[in-house]
Parts: C-alpha cells; sequence; structure tokens
C-alpha cells in the first residue's frame, strides 16, 4: 500500500486522485537525496567554531599570533577571508551546475559534485597547518556544495509525487539543519584538544557524508524529466515505472509521460533554454526567475547565517559563557523547529507559512537588537539567547525549508535548471557578502563599526522587506503537478490571486487549444514509447 493511501494524509492533504501504483519509492528517493543537505549544513556549520578553538587560535593567526603559548587573535579580514571564501566556491558551483546538470544529468553531477570536488576540498583542508591551504580547501569544497544545492531540490522535484512533493523537498533543509547540529557536536567534542587533531576530526568527518551520497546515487535513478528534457522517452517510461512501481507500458505511465513531454513541447516552443532565455517573458520565465533569485537573496538576508557563521564568537563576545553549548542549543532548536515546516507546507501552503516567518523573525529580530543595546547583564545575554532561539524557530519552519520548495517546482523544465541555479547562486552571493560583511560590522577591532547586538535591527528591516516581497511575489502552489505550476503562471496575474487557482487535468489539453502543432503529442508520445518497448 502507498503512503497515499495513510489516513492522517487524506485527513490533512488533498490528492485530488488517487495515483496509480505506487509512490512509496519516488517519496524514498527524494527523502535520501535530501541527505544532501547534511553535507551542506555541516560544511557551514564547522567553521564557527574551528576559529573559536584555542589550538587554532595558537598556531593559525598570521597578523595577530598567539605568544609564549597564548591564543591569538584572527584580525577582521582573517576572519572574513576563511569564513566567506565558501560562498565564493558555492557561487560558482551552483552557476556551472547547468553545464553537468543538462549534459550527464542530475545523478552525475551530484556523484561529480561529492566524489571528486568536494572530497578534494576536504584533503586540503584536512591537511592544512595555515591559513592558506585552510582557504583553498574551503573554495574547493565550496564548488562541490554549490553544485549540490543546485541540483537536490530539483532532483527531488522531479521524483516526488506532488501531493507531497513541498514536505520531501524541505527535508532538504532539515538535512541542512541536520549538519549544522553535528558540527556544532563534533567542535565542542574536539575543541580542548590541544593539538591539530582538534580541527582535522572535525572537517575530516565530512569525508562520511560525500560517501553515503556518492554511493548512493549510483543506486537510484535519473529524473524522468531529465530524460524528456534529453528527447530519451524509453528511459524516462523505465525511470518512472521505477518510482511508480507500475510497466512501462501501463496507462497511468503513459499518461504522465505525455503530459510532461506534451507540456515540454509547448514551452520550447514559446521560448528556448538558454541562458538569455532565464529572462525572457515567454512562459513567465522573467517572472519566476527574478522571484527565485530574490526569495533565495532575503533568505539570507533574515540574518540566519549569521548565528550560525559568528555565533560562538558572537555569543563569547556579548559576554555569555559557554559559547559552544549555547551553539549547539540553538543548532537543536534549528533542527526540530524544521519539523513544524515540513508538515505544514503541505497543510497550510507556502504563501501563508512564508508570511507568517517573516513576520515572527522581524520581532524576534528588533527585540534582540533593542535588549542586546538597552543593558549589559546576565538577564539580558539570558534574553539575547532565548529571543535568537525563537528567531532561529520562526526561520526553521518557515524561509528555512520554502525558499528550496518554491524555486524547484516554480522553473519551467526548458529552463529549470538554469533556473535554480541562478536562485541559488545568489543565496550564495548574498551568504558571501554577509559573512565577508560581518567582522566588520561587529568586532570590537579597529576600523569595525562595532555595531554587536546593534546588527539585528539591519536583519530586522531586512524581514519587514521579507513579508511583503513574499507577499506580492510568490505563487501558491500546493498539491500542483509541475505542469500544472505552468499554467498557474499562465492564467493568474498575480501572486495575492493564486491561492485559489483551480488546474485543468490535463496540460496538453491546453497546449492544444493554444498550439494545434501539438494537437497529437500524447499520441505520438504514447506511440513511441510502445513503439521502443517492443523492440
Amino acid at each position: 500500500m502507498g503512503l497515499e493511501n495513510n489516513a492522517l494524509i487524506k485527513r490533512y492533504i488533498n490528492l485530488d486522485e488517487k495515483t496509480e501504483g505506487s509512490t512509496t519509492v519516488g517519496i524514498l528517493v527524494g527523502i535520501f537525496a535530501a541527505f544532501g543537505g547534511v553535507l551542506f549544513g555541516y560544511d557551514t556549520g564547522t567553521i564557527s567554531g574551528i576559529l573559536a578553538m584555542k589550538y587554532v587560535l595558537k598556531t593559525f593567526p598570521e597578523d595577530e599570533p598567539g605568544v609564549n603559548g597564548e591564543p591569538g587573535v584572527f584580525t577582521s579580514s582573517e576572519h572574513s577571508l576563511i569564513v566567506s571564501i565558501l560562498s565564493a566556491g558555492t557561487f560558482f558551483g551552483a552557476l556551472g551546475a547547468p553545464l553537468i546538470n543538462d549534459t550527464l544529468g542530475r545523478r552525475w553531477t551530484l556523484i561529480i559534485a561529492t566524489a571528486v570536488v568536494f572530497n578534494f576540498g576536504i584533503i586540503l583542508q584536512t591537511a592544512t597547518t595555515g591559513i592558506p591551504l585552510l582557504v583553498a580547501g574551503r573554495a574547493f569544497a565550496g564548488l562541490g556544495v554549490g553544485l549540490v544545492s543546485a541540483v537536490i531540490p530539483m532532483y527531488q522535484a522531479e521524483c516526488v509525487p506532488r501531493w507531497i512533493r513541498g514536505a520531501v523537498t524541505s527535508l532538504y533543509q532539515f538535512a541542512i539543519t541536520i549538519g549544522l547540529l553535528l558540527a556544532a557536536c563534533f567542535n565542542q567534542a574536539t575543541q580542548g584538544i590541544d593539538g591539530p587533531a582538534s580541527y582535522r576530526i572535525p572537517i575530516a568527518i565530512q569525508f562520511i557524508w560525500s560517501i553515503i551520497i556518492t554511493v548512493g546515487m549510483l543506486i537510484l535513478p535519473e529524473t524522468p524529466r531529465f530524460y524528456i528534457l534529453k528527447g530519451r522517452e524509453q528511459d524516462a517510461a523505465k525511470s518512472l515505472s521505477r518510482l511508480r512501481r507500475l510497466p512501462t507500458d501501463h496507462p497511468a505511465i503513459l499518461e504522465e509521460l505525455a503530459e510532461v513531454k506534451a507540456n515540454f513541447e509547448f514551452e520550447s516552443a514559446r521560448g528556448g533554454g538558454g541562458w538569455l532565455d532565464c529572462f525572457r517573458s515567454q512562459n513567465h520565465q522573467r517572472k519566476r526567475v527574478i522571484t527565485g533569485i530574490w526569495l533565495q537573496a532575503f533568505q539570507q538576508l533574515t540574518g540566519i547565517n549569521f548565528v550560525f557563521y559568528y555565533g560562538t564568537t558572537f555569543f563569547k563576545n556579548s559576554g555569555i559563557k559557554n559559547e559552544f553549548l549555547i551553539t549547539i542549543a540553538t543548532n537543536v532548536v534549528n533542527v526540530f523547529m524544521t519539523l513544524p515546516g515540513v508538515v505544514g507546507i503541505e497543510v497550510l501552503g507556502r504563501r501563508p507559512l512564508l508570511l507568517i516567518g517573516a513576520a515572527g523573525m522581524c520581532i524576534s529580530e528588533f527585540l534582540i537588537a533593542i535588549i542586546g543595546t538597552a543593558a549589559d547583564s546576565t538577564s539580558s545575554n539570558k534574553a539575547t539567547v532565548a529571543f535568537t532561539c525563537i528567531f532561529i524557530a520562526f526561520f526553521a519552519s518557515t524561509w528555512g525549508p520554502i525558499a528550496w520548495v518554491i524555486i524547484a517546482e516554480t522553473m519551467p523544465l526548458a529552463i529549470r535548471s538554469k533556473g535554480v541555479a541562478l536562485s541559488t547562486a545568489s543565496n550564495w552571493l548574498w551568504n558571501f557578502a554577509i559573512a565577508y560583511a560581518t567582522p566588520y560590522l561587529v568586532d570590537d577591532a579597529p576600523g569595525s563599526a562595532r555595531l554587536k547586538s546593534k546588527v539585528f535591527f539591519i536583519w530586522g528591516g531586512c524581514n519587514f522587506l521579507c513579508f511583503f516581497f513574499a507577499w506580492a511575489f510568490v505563487y501558491e502552489t500546493k498539491g500542483l503537478t509541475l505542469e500544472q505550476v505552468d499554467e498557474l503562471y499562465d492564467v493568474v496575474p498575480h501572486a495575492w490571486k493564486s491561492r485559489g487557482f483551480v488546474p485543468t487535468y490535463h496540460k496538453f489539453t491546453r497546449a492544444v487549444e493554444e498550439e494545434p502543432v501539438h494537437s497529437d503529442a500524447e499520441k505520438q508520445a504514447i506511440e513511441h514509447i510502445n513503439t521502443e518497448n517492443s523492440v
């Protein structure tokens, strides 16, 4: 029995029609793919603790090194370079993803990213004894993480059934939070070691995550939509057959493939799939890509990675003791509060959660800024930690997972790889800017702004903008197939009117009405697959 027959799922999620065959395999494939988020989150989260380790402070700083066995100090420029170089690598990795993604496929992009590019970066970081090699290793690891982050949400969206697509895709963010938590735990476990093992152990642990992803992707299927993109209908039928556990000539398989193929042909007739086509008006591609770019930008401008990149140092400078344990606590909140978002995305929808999250984060961050500025005491420190956890809870259950879901399911197939890549690159570009600028904003070093808690006024103001952006530009895609999302953008002119949209059952029916040259699309697709299967 498939998961779509579960009584609890039926109660809270509108399935429209029961899918023939089993959807369990497709769901499990999407869940495994989400594991790539562990690699992403761990690599992002480990650097904050490593730069606060006593042994690292005694041996790595170059401009203000340690003397007589005492810890040194990283300058703002050193701190900025080490932290932000990962994001620079991920930016170029994300932009380069379509070159492999649209040629070799989603699976092989992930295999190359983890087994080759990312692992090379980890080798360099594990071997390092100073800043130059650490920076080089983080740059290469960033290239791998950028490739992974641009592919996994798309791979999930193309494999998972529509009725649970949002929940499964949002597990990618849940895996990111798991990675962040694991990084904090390993940093806590090794930070007291007076030797290179203090930083080498948490860095080398990442080989485990990359090996798991590599081996898994060698086993899992390529997505049917990639094969349709390449004109390989028989391979698409075999892939969908594995995901639905039905024969390749089953009517449900033929029908779904015909819809995907006809929709792709319809889109292709209206516009191409090049980089410039991402910004053309055909198929509302420009609107969708720009929405994805700014959605990912605003996800970073919430200020979340200030906490996870700079949190250990921020709490320490704020007079809070046991900063490593506080970092673990914030990561625990991040993990468990992602789960309400995983459930709520298919119950409440995308737009309501984004609006609730932006409002909650805005209020929390203004309170952190006010409390941290007005008082400097034990009680104010406790309040700062408490409202930081509340801010993280709002992010984890809303903007954290939903931003990845939306960019994966709103792009047309012809430019999906490039649209997701541009959106993901935007995430990493802003990530880089924030990581690089943060030390100059909050440090006590000469030439720094020394904002400390006041920096949360900036993040709070950005979340105010997040609310209005989500209301004006983010369409509600809950319960729609990827092909019906295309119809949504054609029919509904404004995002705030999208919640009541009712799609036609077959997207190719609309293609027939608007473009007669495709009137035989379903028939041709079925006959082609049947002919190839009989050979």
